[in-house]
């Protein structure tokens, strides 16, 4: 134990602030980067751990540059593009209005303090992505007509989603000359979901990049800090020691248990140096919290007030804000804040708002209000801040639940919801909106109002099926089980409801809800219209086509009445979408009418989606030239408006396409890629799963493709898609058929055969049909078989479905094989291979050339059979199909056919012979094919057709494609 002697200066030390000190290396790095513009650095560490003091000692530095600085408040509830504002608002210079285009006429809402310098306000959009791009634009003008050289954004971690837009939106735009970016964030309070991470993980090129991750200091730093505080003479080893020990040299951790020792006297200076009393008997406070609890404790009752209202407003705010917060004269909390921050526990920014120096001190004075108190507390600053002009309605909102004032809350929860929507935050809203509902007490007629607007806020969000949607849904189940709502109020909750619930796959409950809001959305005939339509969708619900038809029948009538050309578009195209899923042939009419662009943001994302339902209709019927357009539409336009979930759709799409017309190269990367992506959306999840089921399937690997089969099948009965059901079962039933389980395979297809027979929809039974055809004749029922057929062919009439007229045509010859007649199913065979091969679908004209072969073979035909028979197992590998082409090799063994070794890797030389792929095209051009013509049917884009045509002409000595033809024939190239 160390006492202190009568030779000890017992007098308390003056504790300084402390000399900025570790962090040499980081300033150095820091000027480094900003002197290379434009740059972004990330500053990031844990709390206390001197990011703020790194930024500060930067700006504090002679410097000709403008920064402007923001610090993200920590409240739940922001105020949506908070911080970019406030940056603003803490420059001196005027606005320049001379280097303002019309543009920032957008910017009058954030900036009313600037009405007589901004450009006359910009009609609103109906759309919000559009209005805050705009916004976003506009706030990128402003940055450069004030010449910003630098933006600060401390405590990121805190800061709204749209302010994180903001910044993305900005650097994406970085110029040689553009501004930089400084971020300062606390790593592990980064949601999982926060842009924030994309902010940090997906840095440009083209600009300087530096992370400065600040780590606790070194015992020697933690000493030389302590000194700093300390009069600078030097510490005791043993005091260094028991410092760095304890506060782990977190910079806030020493500088706040310096402060405690210091008040509580337990620092004496002895033998020239600082040493602390007790060493082993006092605990150094384990944590800020209990150190800065004390200090407090130590300060007057009235700056004790003034630190919980400091504490309970939880951002900067002048000194007759936190009067009124504190109930205090401003006289009297002038001088308690004059206290406070002599203390060093309150500090002023440069626009004389006063905050707690550290958050984490603020936290701990604020948890220390007894509960009782806290109320009154929340009521006062919430009554503080009502006198602030524009209000701060998020934060007003914040306050006012604290209180518990229902009515006052509920009153800024929707002005804050309603600001937040217009900036494009509709997450924000729907927080403050459901938050409301969940846990206020309002009337019947409020809450139905408020559930309206957050159930529409929900529709707005860019977010996956995420935590949030899931509330909502809950939310505006439990509202319409309030008493007392009217039909029309129902109705107007349940049409946004049915329509989330389509974005999260219960397609059965869409369906239900919207059925019910449809009858009472008479006053409003574009969201009855927009109802109905969803119901004119087939792939949910009991009905058969013709109830589907007659939804959209109905949308469309109504439609006519509408006088918006953009409502009367979106439901024209989501119409057109809907006939085709239904089989419809008149939908490609009004699709031909279709525009392919928009004036608009929100016009050219609702043409994207409609290309992208028309793509998806498109696949279904067998059409991959029309799919492959409209997909590239969609894919144009989503790319354009930056609108990611929208390109995971199509993108999706065309991984489908590439799939049925024998792309199959890099798609298992992209399934992979893609199910990673849609994980939180369950249907274009299993979109995803079933790509990649099918490529395991045809690569034989049996186990997994049950599994992800099984996995689509059995969430999209559970999601009530019935559409999705259809390749599922058939893609297992062709696994359990291959096992002679024939009993299996028409149990797994009973259900959807039922389904497409009930709702009349035999578009969707291109895959189902041919299986269950199979697993009938394999079970000895040629009569059923026959029967269904019949069915099939009944249903295709008058529709250019080319898909399933493929399947159809392969069913009549499954049909005449299992009679025996092996001639004219060889015959059969060959139409449908033709049929599959026009679209171009390679893997099912394979498929069917392999069963032609095998009609050969039973007809007696043993060296055309084997022949064919090879051509497919040299085909199916090449394309990837492994697991077929390892069927095929067994057959040609059976059959006493010698199996050649194929190519398993690298590139191949062929010297002066014809490689595979010359072959295809020199034989295409013996028919008479255009290279355009070549290119479609190989799936080969047209430049790698024409140089495998030269190559072809090299090697055969001819200079033009007649020659080429005449060679090629005369030299016996194609002995077949």
């Amino acid at each position: 134990m160390l006492d202190a002697s009568p030779e000890d200066d017992a007098t308390a030390p003056t504790v300084s602030t402390p000399r900025f000190v570790g962090r040499d290396r980081e300033m150095a790095a820091l000027r480094g980067a900003l002197d290379r513009p434009p740059a972004i650095v990330l500053v990031e560490g844990e709390a206390g751990i001197g990011k703020s003091r790194l930024l500060r000692e930067w700006l504090a530095a002679p410097d000709q540059r403008t920064a402007l600085v923001s610090v993200c408040p920590p409240l739940r509830e922001s105020l949506t593009l908070g911080p970019i504002v406030d940056a603003f608002l803490g420059i001196e210079r005027p606005v320049p209005g001379s280097r303002l285009t019309e543009l920032a006429g957008a910017l009058r809402p954030l900036f009313p303090e600037w009405s007589a310098d901004l450009p006359p306000a910009l009609p609103p959009l109906d759309d919000a992505k559009a209005a805050r791009h705009r916004l976003f634009r506009a706030l990128d003008e402003l940055l450069r007509a004030l010449r910003v050289d630098v933006l600060v954004l401390e405590d990121a971690h805190w800061a709204d989603e749209v302010t994180l837009e903001f910044l993305l939106f900005v650097i994406s735009r970085q110029q040689s000359d553009g501004l930089s970016l400084v971020i300062s964030y606390r790593p592990e309070e980064v949601d999982d979901g926060s842009l924030l991470l994309r902010l940090t993980s997906r840095l440009p090129a083209g600009v300087t990049q530096l992370r400065i991750a600040l780590a606790p200091m070194r015992p020697g730093d933690t000493a030389a800090l302590v000194s700093s505080m300390l009069d600078g003479n030097p510490i005791s080893p043993e005091f260094t020691a028991f410092m760095h020990d304890r506060t782990g040299g977190v910079p806030l951790a020493v500088e706040e248990s310096v402060r405690l020792m210091s008040d509580r006297a337990d620092l004496v200076f002895r033998d020239g140096q600082w040493v602390r009393l007790k060493l082993r008997e006092l605990r150094v406070p384990p944590t800020v919290r209990d150190s800065t609890r004390e200090r407090v404790s130590r300060l007057s009752p009235t700056t004790q007030q003034v630190l919980r209202a400091a504490a309970t407003l939880a951002e900067p705010s002048s000194s007759a804000t936190i009067a009124m917060t504190a109930d205090l004269s401003p006289a009297a909390c002038r001088s308690a804040i004059a206290e406070a921050a002599a203390a060093g526990v309150l500090d002023a920014d440069d626009r004389d708002r006063w905050r707690f120096r550290h958050v984490l001190a603020a936290t701990a004075v604020y948890e220390a209000i007894p509960l009782t108190d806290r109320r009154y507390f929340h009521l006062l600053a919430g009554r503080a801040l009502e006198r602030l002009h524009p209000p701060p309605v998020a934060r007003l909102a914040h306050h006012f639940r604290e209180a518990g004032e229902t009515l006052s809350w509920a009153r800024y929860a929707e002005q804050g919801a309603e600001l937040a929507m217009a900036s494009g935050d509709h997450t924000k809203a729907v927080d403050l909106l459901v938050d409301l509902l969940s846990w206020a007490v309002l009337p019947p007629v409020d809450r139905a109002r408020v559930a309206r607007i957050a159930g529409v806020a929900a529709l707005g969000r860019r977010e996956p099926v995420d935590e949030v949607y899931h509330r909502v849904i809950r939310t505006l189940r439990s509202v319409l089980e309030t008493p007392g709502l009217s039909a029309r109020q129902q109705a107007e909750i349940r049409n946004p409801l049915g329509r989330l619930l389509i974005t999260g796959g219960e397609a059965q409950a869409a369906l239900s809800e919207l059925e019910q809001a449809v009858a009472n959305l008479d006053h409003d005939p574009v969201e009855a219209a927009r109802a109905m339509t969803y119901l004119g969708w087939a792939y949910a619900g009991p009905w058969p086509a013709s109830t589907h038809r007659r939804w959209l029948d109905r949308a469309a009538e109504l439609t006519t009445r509408i006088d918006s050309p953009a409502q009367r578009l979106n439901l024209a195209g989501n119409r057109a979408a809907a006939l085709l899923m239904l089989g419809e042939q008149e939908a490609w009419d009004v699709v031909a009418d279709l525009p392919v662009d928009g004036t608009t943001a929100a016009e050219r994302l609702d043409v994207a989606r409609i290309h992208v339902n028309v793509g998806t209709g498109a696949l279904i019927w067998g059409r991959y030239a029309d799919a492959e357009e409209h997909l590239a539409v969609a894919l144009r336009l989503a790319e354009a408006e930056q609108a990611s979930r929208l390109q995971h759709n199509v993108r999706l799409e065309q991984a489908n396409l590439a799939w049925n017309t024998g792309r199959w190269d890099g798609l298992a990367e992209t399934s992979a890629a893609l199910a990673d992506a849609d994980r939180d959306r369950p249907a274009h999840y299993l979109g995803s799963i079933r790509l990649a089921a099918r490529l395991a399937a045809a690569a034989g690997r049996r186990r997994a493709a049950e599994e992800q089969f099984r996995q689509v099948l059995e969430e999209s009965a559970r999601l009530g898609a019935a559409d999705d059901t259809m390749e599922a079962a058939a893609a297992l039933a062709r696994l359990w058929l291959t096992d002679g389980n024939s009993r299996r395979a028409l149990r797994i297809t009973n259900e959807p055969m039922e389904t497409v027979r009930r709702k009349g929809i035999w578009i969707w039974a291109t895959d189902l049909v041919p299986a269950r055809v199979e697993a009938l004749l394999a079970a000895g029922d040629l009569t059923a078989a026959t029967r269904l057929v019949d069915q099939f062919a009944r249903g295709l009439r008058g529709r250019t479905a080319p898909a399933p007229r493929a399947a159809l045509t392969g069913c009549r010859a499954l049909l005449l094989a299992a009679s025996g007649e092996n001639g004219r199913a060889a015959t059969a065979y060959d139409r449908a291979a033709r049929a599959w091969s026009a679209l171009p679908r390679p893997y099912d004209a394979m498929r069917a050339r392999e069963r032609q072969a095998e009609a050969l073979l039973a007809e007696g035909r043993i060296e055309p059979g084997r022949e064919l028979l090879a051509a497919q197992y040299e085909e199916l590998f090449r394309l990837g199909a492994r697991g077929d082409a390892d069927r095929v090799a067994q057959r040609l063994r059976e059959h006493g056919a010698e199996v050649p070794r194929l190519w398993r890797g690298g590139r191949r030389g062929y010297g002066d012979q014809l490689s595979p792929r010359e072959l295809d095209v020199v034989q295409l051009v013996v028919a008479g094919k255009t290279n355009r013509e070549i290119s479609r049917i190989l799936t080969k884009s047209p430049a790698t057709v024409d140089q495998q045509l030269r190559a072809a002409m090299r090697k055969l000595k001819v200079s033009s494609r007649t020659a080429l033809a005449v060679k090629a024939v005369e030299a016996g190239v194609f002995a077949e």
